[in-house]
């Protein structure tokens, strides 16, 4: 992985024609930023489909980035972000239950527009790590069971997913972002009474969410 950003970021450089200090930095720079999130999911069990409700999360969610201009109208960047991805759902009456995990993402994207005015379009794909999960079990709004676990066998490891944004000037940006494995991982095993069974085997659990974010990509000029 190092060895491929490192040949992106020269490819880069040779594009751009970077023959001096300023140059350089006047094309390859940091920037920061984070989201409030809104996520929802297509569940699924036995070929049957199970309300989901909508989730709000704006903890813990925050992007650090190195942008590559090739100029002031076409770019890309990556970098590392953090996010709490999960979904809520209810699968019968009584009964709400909660599943979240944490994740860190390498996302590879490009930027077109205008740089200057600070609007333009982006889009890539991330490739995201779950490692951390929390899970809680309401029964009749009781909370009645509660879980967390590092690098969890819950959910699928890695997820990767496609997004597309556009950004605003004043640094507000809105994206799309579309998971294409299923959250919870079909394989996991649990064992109750001396019995094996594979709980999400026969689920799909597939997460989408709209974002509004904050400072993303503002190229700072000072």
């Amino acid at each position: 992985m190092k060895n491929n950003i490192l040949q992106i970021a020269v490819g880069l450089l040779m594009i751009c024609g970077v023959s001096d200090t300023k140059t350089y930095s006047q094309n390859i720079y940091p920037s920061s930023g984070g989201e409030i999130i809104f996520s929802f999911a297509d569940v699924e069990s036995n070929g049957l489909s199970i309300k989901s409700d909508m989730r709000f999360t704006c903890w813990f969610h925050s992007e650090q980035l190195v942008n590559f201009d090739v100029n002031d109208n076409l770019g890309f960047y990556s970098g590392i972000g953090f996010r709490n991805i999960g979904i809520n759902f209810v699968p019968d009456d009584t009964t709400f239950i909660k599943r979240r995990s944490y994740s860190a993402g390498i996302p590879i994207a490009f930027k077109l527009g205008s740089f200057d005015k600070a609007y333009f379009l982006f889009g890539g794909a991330e490739f995201e790590l779950m490692f951390h999960y929390k899970q809680k079990i309401f029964i009749n709004d009781k909370k009645e069971d509660k879980e967390t676990e590092w690098f969890s066998e819950h959910t699928n490891l890695f997820n990767p997913s496609l997004f597309v944004g556009i950004q605003f000037p004043k640094g507000i940006n809105v994206r799309f972002k579309y998971y294409l494995f299923d959250f919870l991982n079909q394989d996991y095993t649990e064992e109750i009474d001396g019995v094996q069974y594979k709980p999400y085997e026969n689920t799909s659990t597939q997460i989408f969410y709209i974002s509004l974010g904050i400072n993303m990509f503002k190229k700072d000029d000072k």
